[in-house]
C-alpha cells in the first residue's frame, strides 16, 4: 500500500536562502551567483524538523522552483542538513511560468495517480492557488522577511 504524499518546497521552507538575495537586487540580475551559492544555505530548523514529522507517515517529494541544472547541489544539500530520503521534483530549465502556476501543474500531475496530503510552501501566491484548486496547504512563514525571493518566482519565473 502507498503512503499518502506530502509535498515540501525548498527554499524559503527547508533552506534560508537570504544570503544570496543580494545577487537578485542588482540589475541584470545575477542569476548564476544566486544559483551558485545554495550550497551555503543554512537550513530552518522548523522546516527540516516539520518535513522529518512527516516523512514518518508520508512519503515525501520535494518540489521546487529550482532549476533542473541544480539537481546535484540540491540533493547533496538535503542530505548534508538531515532532510529524509524522498522524490525530488525540480523545474525545467527553460520553464519561466509563475511558481504558482509550475506548482500546481505538478500538484494536478501527483494527483492523478496518488493521494497528495498537503503541500508546504512559504509563497503566499503558490499557496492561494493551491488551496484554490483544492489541496491542503500548510503555509511555512518562518522565512519570509524579503519579497526579492518572491518576485523570483512570481515575476522571474525563476525559483
Amino acid at each position: 500500500m502507498t503512503r499518502p504524499v506530502a509535498v515540501v518546497d525548498i527554499d524559503g521552507v527547508l533552506a534560508d536562502v537570504q544570503h544570496r538575495l543580494h545577487h537578485l537586487k542588482r540589475r541584470p540580475k545575477d542569476w548564476a551567483g544566486f544559483f551558485g551559492a545554495m550550497g551555503d544555505d543554512t537550513p530552518y530548523a522548523e522546516g527540516i524538523e516539520l518535513v522529518t514529522l512527516l516523512a514518518h507517515e508520508h512519503e515525501v517529494v520535494y518540489l521546487s522552483g529550482r532549476p533542473e541544472r541544480t539537481r546535484a547541489v540540491t540533493r547533496s544539500w538535503l542530505a548534508a542538513n538531515g532532510a529524509p530520503a524522498g522524490t525530488i521534483m525540480l523545474r525545467p530549465d527553460d520553464d519561466r511560468r509563475p511558481a504558482r502556476q509550475f506548482k500546481v501543474g505538478v500538484l494536478r500531475r501527483l494527483a492523478a495517480h496518488r493521494e497528495v496530503a498537503m503541500l508546504v510552501d512559504d509563497d503566499p501566491a503558490v499557496c492561494s492557488a493551491a488551496r484554490a484548486a483544492g489541496f491542503t496547504v500548510y503555509e511555512a512563514e518562518w522565512g519570509r522577511s524579503d519579497p526579492t525571493l518572491f518576485g523570483a518566482q512570481e515575476t522571474d519565473g525563476r525559483t
